[in-house]
């Protein structure tokens, strides 16, 4: 193989390896928001939600090859909004930091 050969290989890997440590910082911070969530007795929405993301990342069926980890990216992250959605918004009362009228 020559020079050019070896450095598109270099770059993919090291591009799916960048994706790959993405995936993974975004499943964990998906896995601390809902248990942040069950902590404050908040509800964490649907368990298929979470569940699903989690499975989707882990098992080999992708709508992208595994070395492309962007769908797996998009999953984590509509899941993570998805929990974050249903955790309802805290009204703010007086003295509460709400500007006077």
């Amino acid at each position: 193989m020559d020079s050019l050969s070896w450095t598109v290989i270099a770059v993919v890997v090291v591009l799916a390896a960048v994706l790959l440590a993405v995936a993974l910082a975004l499943l964990l911070r998906l896995v601390r928001t809902r248990r942040d969530l069950r902590r404050a007795g908040l509800p964490t929405g649907p368990r298929w939600v979470f569940w699903g993301a989690v499975l989707y990342l882990v098992l080999p069926t992708d709508l992208l090859p595994d070395p492309v980890y962007l769908d797996d990216i998009a999953v984590l992250l509509l899941a993570l909004r998805s929990m974050r959605a249903a955790a309802p918004v805290p009204e703010l009362g007086p003295g509460d930091g709400a500007l006077p009228d």
